[in-house]
């Protein structure tokens, strides 16, 4: 029986999911790569994380979404899974926010961090 956990996320572009993890300073490798978890079991995907106690963190695609994959009972971030989770999807909506926005001829006017952790966005475009 595995001892993985499969988390569903919103996250479907990797782009995005790669730079929130550099934002947040985690330590990454660009797959497809294995997930070490329980008794040598392994879980194939496209983001590992590698802990110091050779129990591993990943995001597995699941031909929707990214879903986070990792033995729980040897979960070693600074965080709670659902912390880091929230953390991640917060600078992963901000960078796919950012591109999709340069995509369509959008150019940051003004950017906020507020106390609560939240980030607003102005952008503003020039048409001819």
């Amino acid at each position: 029986m595995s001892h993985f956990s499969n988390i569903k996320t919103q996250i479907r572009n990797l782009t995005s999911l790669q730079s929130a993890l550099t934002d947040l300073g985690v330590d990454w490798e660009a797959g497809p790569s294995e997930v070490r978890g329980y008794r040598g079991q392994t879980r194939t995907a496209e983001v590992v994380i590698e802990q110091e106690n050779n129990y591993d963190v990943g995001f597995a695609w699941n031909g929707k979404e990214y879903e986070l994959v990792a033995d729980l009972q040897y979960w070693q971030q600074p965080l709670s899974v659902e912390g880091f989770l929230n953390r991640i999807t917060q600078r992963y909506a901000f960078h796919t926010v950012m591109s999709e926005t340069a995509k369509q001829g959008f150019q940051v006017a003004q950017q906020e961090n507020n106390q609560d952790g939240s980030i607003r966005l102005v952008v503003q475009r020039w048409s001819a």
